[in-house]
């Protein structure tokens, strides 16, 4: 009701502003005109998907009894788990270990787990860490479930600031948890001379320890290779029991071949995993993801098994949580608008989007296969007797085309060619491996008894050749799409126009927690690359406005959550003028605003009392503290006016003239000190626009400030609403402000440099030619004199 009364207020707003022109700066009042209108475009995009949030609920104890009962075999579906990483250097030996030794680790039968890791720089650190990783889950894992502990990546437990003593009652923990610590710190220390060693490469290439170089001495040219670290044969922890599988992977590159970054080698995992295991659901998470709540996987499992909704369900997506964060979240890192308001909004119509992270999903759905569709309603068959119910039993008639009851008909002969047409059709799809092409066809997962170890390796070998996705659909109809940076928009987006439903699962525990980079200049590139990818969706066949309208199986508030995932970088342009409009217009002494009449007034309070009402409401069902929802609406401003901005551009750019831009690996080191990094400047073009827009404003507010005092009294009054609009900047840019100051609180001097120039050019001109403010010509003083 109140999202519906803003919009009629909002429409009766519109109307007024329009219908009032100001007609001594006409430029000014079309500028912010068109700007209100944007804005309210893009809040119903926001706004409306929000309709029906949704809270939902686990019971892990009915999954139990349901499909882990005493004396039977464990039922719980088997999940291969996915962890991605590239660069060693960028993303820590160290964290991926902790990542990998949590998921050995989680709650869940072990022999229906395993965990692939994708090496996608052919490293051989990351190699030799995984080995050394390996050997010391031999200790960990039965620790962990003997103790029953929280969180199951050491790293994260041994430096937990709480109380490790409650609720343990076994009388051998302390002993037993010192010894563990003992071990974790010397395996890091292992972890860091490995480190140490590769920073110098030799000049003949790394040489594994038999002797033989290693195959990925050239990351953009070596051969596909897969290590089983851990499996059936060795797999087994210092007590005995068995330990989830551990396989190491990284694809084959060749020069000339295109490898789609992170799609191609998430798309590589899947036929991997495919052929080895096949297990019907899988867990991505990246490298830096750890499982912060053990219990995840069974959290899954309760809409994924879910005999009434689970068989229509693509995956399931968790949110995002982040470590390391100082207090008041300066630039919005943990999201938690998005992921707390926004995604239960999605999940109350046909699902929340992929992130990119934190999610499982079910194996069929990423072959590209449709949901299955429910019972049809039997139709009513009626003795004939009353034509107005049902329909006539048909006498039962000789088979068409020449056949018999006991010889087959032409049809059944069609329907031979058609089996034999389908089988050919699913290796142009899937690729040329049949042992592949079969697994995609077991709905419940598993593979072939008859199936080798050594064979199965060898097979696995051939899907991750680079030229294994040739004319076949990969990226394009199946696995991760490729076409966009943000691979994850796209890839969640194609299963929901096939009619799939995806559900957001939101534990009391964190189900996992990962790194963000909480300097500026790092989370404005983060921005830039989501925001460009988005751009890319938008100008790509896939584009939401119109993709998927033919088979209408994706919901019109679903469709309008992936439209505005699509252009919200393109609502910088109007928000970098209406950033610098308060500014002109105290530069100028103009105003984008008619007098105000009694009548109209109230339709501003009514505007006001409505914004203030749904964000409101937003806070009250969501459990979004005003501070994080402040602080999201900060860093709109700031990533609006500058990682948006810039997004727009360079795509424009891609799609114009085929400029491509290349991103790096966000870093996922920290520094030693806590927050040390939220103080580390580092120089980007992207602080150039909030920068000049901020002193753009700070100049008006003196020049506005200056005249007044001139002017006299009587010129204070309209100064008050040009001042508040213009302090409305400034405080929003307020975090921006302290991220340039840094720990010295000194702003670096080439930024206060092109920061001033573009800002003194700026109004030096604006005041110099006032492009939009009309101008009056007086009389003409050649005709009447100097006294006319």
């Amino acid at each position: 009701m109140v999202i519906v009364a803003r919009l009629l207020i909002l429409a009766f707003f519109l109307r007024y502003r329009i219908l009032n022109p100001v007609h001594d700066a006409i430029g000014l009042w079309l500028t912010s005109v068109i700007c209100e209108i944007w804005f309210a475009f893009s809040w119903i995009l926001d706004q409306f998907p929000k309709w029906f949030p949704i809270d939902r609920e686990t019971y892990l104890d009915r999954l139990s009894l349901r499909y882990e009962r005493e004396g039977e075999p464990n039922m719980l579906a088997p999940v291969d788990i996915f962890v991605s990483t590239v660069d060693p250097m960028k993303e820590p030996p160290l964290v991926t270990a902790n990542t990998v030794l949590s998921i050995l680790a989680m709650d869940y039968p072990v022999d229906k787990i395993s965990c692939y890791i994708s090496d996608d720089g052919a490293s051989m650190l990351t190699f030799e860490s995984l080995s050394e990783t390996a050997e010391f889950a031999r200790k960990w894992v039965p620790f962990c479930k003997k103790f029953a502990i929280e969180p199951r990546a050491p790293e994260m437990y041994f430096t937990l600031k709480v109380d490790y003593l409650k609720d343990k009652v076994q009388p051998t923990f302390v002993k037993e948890r010192r010894a563990m610590k003992r071990e974790y710190e010397e395996f890091k220390v292992r972890i860091n001379a490995l480190v140490a060693k590769a920073q110098k490469v030799p000049p003949e290439g790394w040489i594994m320890q038999d002797g033989t170089p290693w195959p990925g001495n050239n990351t953009k040219d070596h051969p596909g290779m897969i290590q089983v670290f851990l499996g059936q044969s060795g797999g087994h922890d210092t007590e005995g029991n068995e330990l989830p599988r551990l396989v190491y992977v990284s694809r084959e590159k060749r020069p000339g071949f295109l490898h789609h970054k992170k799609a191609g080698a998430m798309n590589a995992l899947v036929r991997v995993s495919g052929v080895l295991t096949n297990a019907p659901f899988m867990l991505n998470l990246d490298c830096d993801h750890y499982i912060n709540n053990s219990k995840a996987a069974r959290e899954a499992m309760c809409f994924l098994m879910d005999p009434q909704i689970g068989r229509k369900v693509c995956y399931v997506q968790f949110p995002q949580r982040f470590d390391g964060i100082d207090r008041h979240d300066r630039y919005a890192n943990r999201n938690t608008v998005f992921f707390d308001i926004n995604m239960k909004g999605l999940d109350g119509i046909q699902g929340p989007v992929y992130v990119g992270t934190g999610c499982v999903f079910r194996r069929q759905a990423l072959y590209g296969y449709e949901p299955p569709k429910g019972p049809k309603r039997p139709k009513m068959v009626s003795c004939g007797c009353c034509p107005c119910f049902g329909r006539r039993k048909k006498d039962k008639k000789y088979p068409k085309n020449g056949g018999n009851e006991n010889g087959p008909s032409l049809e059944a002969v069609e329907d031979d060619k058609e089996l034999l047409m389908s089988q050919m059709n699913f290796e142009k799809k899937f690729g040329q491996s049949a042992i592949f092409v079969t697994s995609t066809l077991m709905d419940q997962g598993g593979v072939p008894p008859s199936s080798s170890p050594a064979a199965l390796l060898k097979e696995a070998i051939h899907v991750i050749s680079c030229g294994y996705e040739d004319k076949t659909e990969w990226g394009s109809e199946l696995g991760w799409i490729y076409g966009s940076i943000t691979e994850d928009i796209l890839t969640g987006f194609k299963m929901h126009c096939r009619g799939w439903r995806s559900i957001y699962c939101m534990p009391k525990l964190p189900a996992f927690k990962g790194s963000a980079p909480i300097n500026l200049s790092d989370r404005l590139n983060q921005v830039l690359r989501w925001a460009l990818g988005s751009v890319e969706i938008f100008f790509s066949r896939h584009c939401p406005a119109w993709y998927g309208l033919k088979g209408a199986k994706l919901r019109w508030l679903e469709r309008f959550a992936y439209v505005n995932t699509t252009i919200y970088p393109f609502t910088s342009l109007p928000l970098l003028a209406y950033c610098t409009l308060p500014a002109i217009c105290l530069l100028t002494d103009k105003f984008i605003m008619p007098p105000i009449s009694t009548f109209a007034s109230l339709f501003f309070i009514a505007l006001f009392l409505s914004i203030f009402a749904t964000g409101i409401l937003e806070l009250r069902w969501s459990g979004v503290s005003i501070e994080e929802w402040w602080r999201n609406e900060q860093f709109w401003v700031i990533g609006g006016i500058s990682a948006h901005l810039f997004a727009v551009v360079q795509g424009l750019l891609k799609v114009l003239a085929g400029i491509d831009t290349n991103f790096t690996v966000t870093s996922k080191t920290t520094d030693d000190e806590e927050f040390g990094e939220l103080y580390t400047f580092k120089w980007t073009t992207l602080l150039i626009p909030p920068t000049t827009v901020l002193i753009i404003n700070l100049v008006g507010v003196v020049a506005g400030i200056s005249d007044a005092i001139n002017n006299g009294y009587q010129s204070w009054g309209p100064l008050f609403g040009k001042l508040f609009f213009s302090f409305w900047v400034i405080v929003h840019l307020y975090p921006f402000l302290k991220g340039l100051m840094g720990r010295q609180n000194r702003t670096p001097t080439i930024v206060v440099i092109w920061s001033v120039l573009l800002a003194s050019i700026f109004s030096l001109l604006w005041v110099r030619i006032d492009p939009f403010v009309l101008k009056t010509k007086g009389p003409d003083t050649t005709q009447c004199g100097i006294n006319c």
